[in-house]
């Protein structure tokens, strides 16, 4: 008998976590404070924001699962017990932890566990084992499908079941970045730099090109992909349904370093495939449109089928950046909403806006709302362009909000850098925008 599939979605900021929302996710997952694998990245919230993020979430009928995924050493032991009082006391759903000290706690003062992927979990004995302390467990990336459904089938067939006396769900990473680690356990950077992935300080020397030098000669050879050790993005919408049948209850969306429009697009696209799995109507004549979305946003490439399919790891990124198929342009301000007209008003703080063009609007409570342009008023009369310091005004599908950040939406080249030409950010734009990360987070 099929279940509801559960829809994980990242969120680093507020307007994420609202784009998360609005494009149909059952749960986010986010980090505040030190103890997870963002934790210096500008994709991550303070403790005083857990009760917010909670309280938002009830309100909307989405859990909430706090990241605590970092090692844990002696001296962490009192941040990892008050963030875990904080998260009880907030109504957090669940913390995600790694470190056998952060699953303890949590579980003697009944805040519910999932185990993290840094687990890695890779046989029903581990499962087994964890049981005691959680019903959820995402397993080790690394598995094939066919070990997946093994586990579940050995679940279900001996009834493991977790302290809430549930059967033990099991969790699988189903898109974004990876790296080149065990299941997220990566000593790269604390080799080179004294900065730890595993406690939140990657620098992401893994996404750099490199040569080969003969240190006799001094000769240097340049590798034909010089990203050899930045692999591509997971992106499993093509085999769905083949995940799906093996029993696995919850898809995670990695990104919480990613931009808002990031997560509404990923988010949205799987929450359809997982509901026309479900419905019975998954074909593959839906990929195409699945795959056109997912590459608009930020991505390296596909690896379009993944250790789950069994492949060797060989599916390199070709770029330091993004190979998302569109880019966005910072253009202006929201500065007026007329709700019953259904009309935005927007400051032109930069370059130009024509009718027919495609724009996303960005912000806290609104999420990422991307339309097409129909109509633009200046001064009350129709235009045709908008340039820099006008006062445009036009019709938009939602809500917005004063202080709402727009962009211009443009096809992305790739023949002068990554990003295509110009783009002309504002300076509040997230300093992680466009940063990638891994399926650790």
């Amino acid at each position: 008998m099929k279940q509801k599939i559960e829809i994980m979605a990242p969120a680093g900021s507020y307007a994420a976590l609202d784009a998360a929302i609005r494009a149909g996710a059952d749960s986010i997952y986010f980090g505040a404070g030190v103890l997870n694998m963002r934790s210096q990245s500008s994709a991550n919230f303070q403790m005083d924001d857990i009760r917010k993020i909670a309280k938002k979430c009830r309100k909307c009928g989405v859990k909430s699962y706090l990241v605590l995924n970092v090692l844990v050493y002696d001296e962490d032991l009192d941040a990892v017990r008050e963030t875990c009082k904080v998260a009880k006391e907030a109504g957090v759903s669940a913390v995600i932890a790694t470190d056998i000290a952060a699953i303890e706690y949590a579980h003697s003062i009944g805040l519910e566990v999932h185990i993290s992927t840094q687990q890695n979990i890779s046989n029903v004995e581990a499962v087994r084992f964890f049981s005691r302390y959680a019903t959820v467990m995402v397993l080790a990336r690394e598995l094939q499908l066919h070990q997946i459904k093994n586990i579940i089938d050995r679940i279900r067939e001996e009834n493991i079941t977790g302290p809430d006396g549930k059967l033990v769900r099991i969790e699988l990473f189903a898109h974004g970045a990876m790296c080149m680690a065990i299941s997220g356990k990566c000593y790269l950077s604390l080799t080179k730099y004294n900065r730890s992935a595993n406690r939140g300080a990657c620098v992401q020397q893994c996404r750099r090109e490199y040569t080969v030098k003969d240190t006799q000669t001094g000769e240097e050879l340049i590798l034909d992909n010089g990203f050899v050790m930045s692999p591509k993005d997971m992106c499993i919408v093509e085999f769905l349904q083949e995940i799906l049948d093996s029993g696995v209850s919850i898809l995670k969306i990695e990104g919480r370093g990613r931009t808002p429009e990031y997560v509404h697009t990923v988010v949205r696209v799987y929450r359809e495939a997982a509901d026309a799995w479900y419905e019975g109507t998954y074909s593959k004549e839906m990929f195409d449109g699945w795959l056109e979305r997912l590459s608009a946003v930020f991505n390296r490439g596909f690896w379009r089928g993944g250790y789950y399919l069994g492949e060797e790891f060989g599916e390199w990124t070709e770029t330091d950046g993004s190979q998302g198929t569109k880019r966005k342009i910072y253009i202006g301000i929201a500065s007026n909403y007329f709700a019953r007209l259904g009309v935005g008003e927007f400051k032109m703080m930069a370059g130009e806006l024509s009718v027919g063009q495609e724009i996303l609007v960005t912000g806290e409570t609104t999420g990422a709302v991307n339309f097409t342009v129909k109509e633009l008023r200046v001064d009350g009369k129709p235009v045709e362009v908008a340039k820099k310091g006008d006062v445009v005004s036009l019709p938009v599908p939602v809500k917005i909000r004063r202080r709402n950040k727009v962009y211009l939406m443009l096809p992305r080249t790739f023949g002068d850098g990554h990003l295509g030409g110009e783009v002309v950010k504002d300076s509040t734009q997230d300093l992680n925008e466009e940063c990638g990360g891994c399926s650790c987070s």
